[in-house]
């Protein structure tokens, strides 16, 4: 029923809470026209608080979205930034230790070497030592002989004089038996002079052999000391090494890859030798011994050429971000729509510049259908990628372009919505998550 004023007596209750609040609201947010004008006539659209107040919520609900989405956006970019930065960081320190265990175990090498060389020199000493030692007891013996002799033929003298007096009276020959007597007496003496002078130089030669012995003993100890140590190095640096190569075995498994495959295809572009051949000198001595050590020293060896192929490996994978500016990831790899979505969306300003994930050499330049404006780069080991949507094309097909090389414009062109990168990355002809390339680059590097 309708009173006088031409009013509604009985409204419902929604009604009723819509105009208290409106009565509310009425003080902050005064009641607002929209007048829309046309050449025939004239409409209003009111506004009431309510309604206003709605619009500026929903208003401040996408401004805060916006805002919350950005911070996010910002932090992860700044915490990748961080990880990439500590990795390279955890990168040059292992390779500066690796360095200095390179350095040490060569100068440790040359510590032995040299033990080994002044070990031989007081092994010869010694062998001297004895060739001397023998030769003075072989002299000391004859003189030993020859004193003997004198002496017997000196007492046969003396006897003879005796009985050459008893006989003669001792009248005839007393003046020539003294003469004889003292030709004796001075060749004793020079025979006991030289067997004291050999007594002398055998004692000097036990003494000099004794010494050598202490030496040889004291530079043995020296070398087992160096050779432990040396041991040492080398197992230090095979086990760091090991550290090494794992995550770069697990990088190429991450990202579909044969690792095997991948080095087989390295060493085949990295196979030159040459330089002349010469005759190889070897000791007798510890052979078994320098047998183990350069067992180790060549599985070492062989680590530093699978982790140095691996390195090369890397510098010609595409594992570069093609977006280096703020961007959004707006779609996945994977399905999409009911169909396969074979690479990932970055969506971003139009003409936010794209950069080569690689070395490589652009295959392909131009317009083609979905895809909009394409860039496909072919790099080594097989991998491809593509770049769709593109606003402006910066390369033309057969360019060699590098990692990090600016390759063309962000846009809008083909199959798509918005402003945004398509990129993919093709292993033989497959599409595999790009995702994969990019997280694999954050982990080891």
């Amino acid at each position: 029923m309708l009173d006088r004023s031409g009013t509604n007596n009985m409204e419902p209750g929604t009604l009723r809470i819509t105009h208290s609040l409106n009565s509310v609201l009425e003080r902050w947010l005064p009641e607002q026209r929209l007048f829309l004008k046309s050449d025939r006539s004239t409409r209003f659209l009111r506004l009431r608080p309510v309604t206003q107040l709605i619009a500026l919520g929903g208003i401040a609900l996408v401004f805060g979205w916006s805002i919350i989405a950005s911070s996010i956006l910002v932090i992860d970019a700044i915490s990748a930034g961080s990880l990439r930065d500590e990795a390279r960081r955890s990168q040059g320190a292992l390779e500066a230790r690796l360095t200095d265990l390179s350095v040490e175990r060569d100068s440790r090498a040359a510590e032995a070497v040299a033990a080994q060389n002044r070990f031989a020199v007081a092994l010869d000493q010694v062998s001297r030592m004895q060739s001397q030692l023998l030769d003075s007891e072989a002299r000391r013996r004859e003189l030993e002989t020859g004193i003997g002799v004198v002496q017997t033929s000196l007492q046969e003298a003396v006897e003879a004089h005796h009985q050459a007096e008893a006989k003669a009276g001792g009248h005839a020959d007393e003046a020539i038996a003294p003469a004889r007597t003292a030709e004796l007496q001075a060749a004793l003496d020079i025979l006991s002079s030289e067997l004291k002078q050999a007594s002398s130089q055998r004692s000097q030669a036990v003494q000099d052999a004794e010494d050598a012995k202490r030496l040889a003993e004291a530079v043995t100890l020296e070398r087992d000391q160096i050779v432990a140590r040396n041991d040492e190095i080398l197992s230090q640096v095979e086990d760091a090494i090991s550290v090494s190569v794992e995550p770069l075995d697990d990088m190429f498994r991450s990202v579909g890859m044969n690792p095997d495959e991948v080095l087989r295809t390295v060493r085949r572009g990295y196979s030159g030798q040459g330089g002349p051949l010469n005759p190889i000198g070897y000791s007798s001595s510890g052979d078994a011994e320098i047998s183990e050590r350069e067992a180790k020293a060549k599985e070492i060896l062989i680590t530093l050429d699978q982790m140095n192929s691996y390195r090369i490996a890397v510098s010609k994978m595409p594992l570069a971000m093609p977006v280096k500016s703020a961007f959004r990831y707006t779609s996945p790899f994977g399905r999409r729509w009911g169909r396969a979505h074979e690479g990932i969306d970055m969506a971003g300003p139009v003409g936010t510049p794209i950069f080569a994930t690689g070395d490589g050499v652009i295959t392909f330049a131009g317009w083609q259908s979905g895809y909009g404006n394409l860039i496909k780069i072919e790099h080594e080991l097989g991998t491809e990628t593509r770049y769709g949507h593109l606003s402006k094309i910066r390369v033309k097909v057969g360019q060699k372009v590098s990692r990090g090389s600016r390759i063309g414009d962000m846009g809008n062109t083909g199959r798509s919505t918005g402003s945004h990168l398509h990129y993919e990355v093709r292993v033989n002809g497959r599409a595999v998550n790009p995702m994969s390339f990019i997280k694999a680059a954050q982990n080891v590097f």
